[in-house]
């Protein structure tokens, strides 16, 4: 398995706030950039999407560790099958750092090909989570 680790990010609500937002599929939509996928389908376990350029892609969460992990199993581009680990600590009440790790069983000409457009979605998602608002409403 190859791994690819975001950099920690800093979200300015705490972890309670953040796991709840993130745990749920439904709304997870705002985080993948709209030029990026399509037709996207979700429930609170699941949801698919298009990838411009790469096919479907699956995820499921098969992990919940209250306000401090979300682990999601994925398949699809190319047949690849990847898991996704959102790991959570709460710092302080407004403090709370997330970091992603993805792990995919990539053939070695695939690693070379996907290795930085993986990279670079993780840092696109942790990008977006830092943005977010995570107030409950």
């Amino acid at each position: 398995m190859t791994s690819f680790e975001s950099r920690t990010g800093k979200i300015n609500y705490s972890g309670r706030s953040v796991y709840t937002l993130l745990s749920d599929f439904n709304n997870f939509e705002q985080f993948i950039p709209g030029d990026k996928a399509k037709d996207w389908k979700s429930d609170m376990d699941t949801c698919s999407f298009k990838v411009t350029g790469m096919g479907e892609v699956g995820l499921k969460i098969i992990e919940r560790e209250q306000d401090k992990l979300i682990k999601i199993s994925g398949s699809g581009m190319a047949s690849v099958e990847f898991y996704l680990w959102i790991q959570l600590k709460e710092l302080d009440e407004k403090d709370t750092r997330v970091k992603l790790t993805l792990k995919a069983d990539l053939n070695p000409m695939l690693k070379m090909l996907a290795s930085n457009p993986l990279k670079n979605f993780l840092e696109i998602l942790v990008s977006q989570m830092e943005a977010h608002s995570f107030d409950q409403e």
